[in-house]
């Protein structure tokens, strides 16, 4: 007999989570669960992420949402199997007004949710395989297949009639739904929508994991020698995330000497040097929630150039964080940011990136996303429940060197909340002679 979900309660978009004491300090509790206090609750955090849907879909126009994106597949299903299947496009969900979500997963994986995941309705949950990016081969046998099964699901619902929305997809899965007469429109944004308002449980395993990383970069401050590599680095930060908890570790920036400038995104093998100012990005997840946590240190002493490019990145970063209150348009935050010419670049979409703030959660780039670039055109109204990651970078008059700050920021109805607890305040100085 098939096990139905329990019913959740009533969410409206603009709603701020009732279960949050704002009042009490936000919990960053061990990662295991006991009997004497409550820490996460699993079963309270998917009924909101699926109310926070179904009222997203509600006000969309849309008759469903089907997904193959793995941040909305998690959303909407607590289901996930690893880092795995983040490129595959194989695994779907599917979500109506009407019914409950349905997933179609890798081979044995629907078995597991049958068994494990009693939140689900037991048929819903289904083996499905379509392209594999292309490597199951031309034949769209598997795609019509499928398209034919979610078009009955729509019928069947009452939606059948009505746009579908869908996030990313293989291309012979949109034509074969096309070719059964669905009108296909962009389900993204309503499932951004959806995610841009954590609840209580979502507040703390974000603060969870940012703890994490603060332990990392104690760590990295306590190696960070002349003579190791960056890249050396990053296989200690990673080792320590895997250790604590996390469940992916997405990357790890580790920029160092002459490398800060212009910022390459990524890291090498060079060798740390007595003087250099470095800084690293730490991009993992804990409970699928996601950090993006920057800090810059030199290695046992620092230049007046290097100090005032912190101190320029530091002005920058509290000036923002200042701005961040429920009911500000996003506009009036990135016309505070620097512009490209402050920093060196000819235009905003050379500068992107390096001074901008983007929504945290299961993504790590969420809604909403404030830059000089585009929000200016597109601005957002703040809400209480929004998590960010604000980033600046500041070039040094050396050339060479520049600072990056970025500071995890939770939106509480007075105002900001940092998360990101490693100092850096004042420029670091690791193993300073």
């Amino acid at each position: 007999m098939a096990r139905k979900t329990r019913e959740p309660k009533i969410v409206r978009p603009d709603d701020i989570d009732p279960d949050h004491r704002w009042d009490r300090p936000l919990q960053s509790p061990g990662h295991s669960q006991v009997d004497f206090e409550e820490r996460i609750n699993f079963r309270r955090l998917h009924d909101y992420r699926l109310a926070r849907t179904r009222a997203a879909l509600a006000n969309s126009g849309l008759g469903a949402l089907l997904s193959f994106d793995q941040h909305n597949i998690r959303y909407t299903t607590s289901t996930v199997i690893g880092e795995w299947a983040r490129d595959k496009l194989t695994r779907y969900s599917l979500l109506t007004g009407n019914g409950d979500p349905y997933i179609w997963d890798f081979g044995s994986a629907a078995k597991h949710h049958r068994l494990h995941a009693p939140w689900l309705a037991h048929d819903h949950c289904r083996a499905g395989l379509l392209g594999l990016r292309g490597a199951v081969g031309g034949d769209i046998t598997l795609f019509r297949d499928a398209a034919r099964e979610i078009k009955s699901i729509l019928d069947a619902e009452g939606v059948g009639n009505m746009p579908l929305g869908l996030d990313v997809v293989e291309p012979p899965m949109l034509f074969e739904l096309q070719k059964l007469g669905v009108e296909v429109r962009d389900g993204q944004q309503t499932l951004l929508a959806a995610r841009e308002v954590k609840n209580i449980d979502e507040l703390t395993v974000l603060n969870m994991a940012a703890a994490m990383v603060d332990g990392v970069y104690q760590d990295i401050a306590e190696a960070l020698k002349p003579g190791v590599k960056e890249s050396e680095i990053v296989a200690l930060a990673t080792g320590r995330l895997y250790g604590m908890g996390s469940d992916c570790v997405e990357a790890i920036n580790a920029i160092s000497g002459e490398r800060c400038n212009p910022h390459p995104h990524n890291f090498t093998d060079r060798l740390i040097r007595p003087g250099d100012q470095a800084f690293f990005d730490i991009i993992q997840s804990f409970m699928g929630y996601r950090t993006c946590y920057y800090r810059t240190f030199n290695v046992g002493r620092a230049t007046a150039s290097q100090r005032t490019a912190y101190r320029k990145a530091r002005e920058w970063m509290d000036r923002t964080i200042d701005l961040l209150k429920p009911g500000v348009g996003t506009d009036k935050i990135a016309r505070s940011l620097p512009t490209a010419k402050d920093i060196g670049f000819a235009s905003e979409m050379e500068a992107f990136g390096l001074n901008f703030c983007h929504g945290l959660g299961l993504g790590l780039h969420e809604r909403p996303l404030i830059s000089r670039l585009s929000s200016l055109k597109e601005p957002i109204e703040l809400k209480a429940g929004m998590v960010f990651a604000v980033e600046t970078y500041c070039p040094a008059s050396d050339g060479i060197s520049a600072a990056r700050i970025e500071e995890e920021v939770i939106l509480t109805p007075s105002g900001p909340k940092i998360i990101s607890l490693y100092p850096a305040e004042e420029l670091p100085i690791a193993n300073a002679y």
